[in-house]
């Protein structure tokens, strides 16, 4: 869980975006591998006052923050991530989303090339946010599955370790790059942020989730049913990233709307618990829960 400090500094900013790229800039990772990123000693010294600069003057920020939100989580994340490289830390931006084919066939693709202005270097960036709640199996291994419970965090370090990160040095990726007179060598890097979150009892954690990660709880929708709801909110995507923060008061009726959501149509739902913060009028977030229906992980599905 980010502590009561950063929370607070982030619920400073009143635009979204501005607050989720600013999440985005010191985001606890969830791998910590050779390829990791850490954008945070990249970025200019005065990375805060630009934000905050953003926020105040809607009419100075980057066109891409303004752009109306994505249903999709991951394409708005890329987006965020694409204004922190070439506005923030200024860098070139010379490929993004490039597939690399074998044939007929797509093997992958390259989400961002870049030009680190400080290196030098050109640099292959494979990014994803994600978020995963920790059970403990029959066999007494702890497996950590998405809300949509398809999706494991074991197999999505595997993926980006094994098959993405490694993309720009296949022979595929480094036939197209040379068409295109790229032929230096690319450095890769991993960028990982999210959120992990935690049962009842105890989970045994991977040895490569760094301890800084973010964390929050889950529990089923049934055993909140004569609970009191005071102050849950339930978040919609983009608003997953980064800490929640709203100037109305929290419907309680809501909140009770979305746990029935989660028992009646089997849909795990996101919730942020906020308190009053007077220094900044306005409800912050200081704790995050996932709710989830009596079947899960068995067949659940996410829209």
């Amino acid at each position: 869980m980010t502590t009561s400090a950063d929370t607070e500094t982030l619920s400073s900013f009143h635009t979204p975006a501005v607050r989720h790229l600013a999440w985005l800039c010191a985001a606890p990772q969830l791998l910590h591998a050779t390829e990791s990123f850490y954008p945070l000693p990249w970025l200019p010294v005065d990375y805060v006052e630009r934000l905050q600069h953003w926020d105040r003057n809607a009419d100075t920020m980057p066109e891409r923050l303004t752009e109306p939100f994505e249903r999709r989580l991951g394409h708005y994340f890329e987006r965020l991530y694409e204004v922190l490289l070439v506005d923030l830390l200024g860098w070139d931006l010379v490929l993004k989303n490039q597939q690399i084919r074998a044939g007929n066939q797509t093997i992958g693709e390259l989400d961002f090339l870049v030009r680190n202005s400080q290196t030098g270097n050109l640099e292959h960036h494979e990014i994803a946010i994600k978020y995963y709640l920790g059970m403990n199996e029959a066999s007494n291994d702890t497996r950590w599955y998405g809300p949509n419970a398809r999706d494991r965090l074991d197999l999505k370090v595997g993926r980006m370790l094994s098959h993405q990160s490694p993309m720009a040095q296949r022979l595929e990726a480094r036939a197209l790059l040379a068409e295109l007179g790229i032929s230096e060598p690319i450095i890769p890097r991993v960028f990982l942020p999210g959120y992990l979150f935690y049962p009842h009892d105890g989970v045994a954690l991977p040895d490569y989730v760094p301890a800084s990660h973010a964390q929050g709880r889950w529990c089923y929708a049934r055993e909140l049913e004569n609970s009191d709801l005071t102050g849950w909110v339930p978040l919609k995507k983009p608003h997953w990233v980064g800490p929640w923060r709203q100037e109305a008061q929290p419907d309680i009726e809501a909140a009770r709307a979305a746990v029935e959501l989660v028992k009646a149509k089997g849909v795990p739902v996101l919730f942020a618990r906020v308190e009053w913060h007077p220094g900044i009028e306005c409800w912050v977030e200081r704790e995050r829960w996932f709710l989830v229906p009596g079947a899960w992980p068995l067949g659940s599905i996410i829209k």
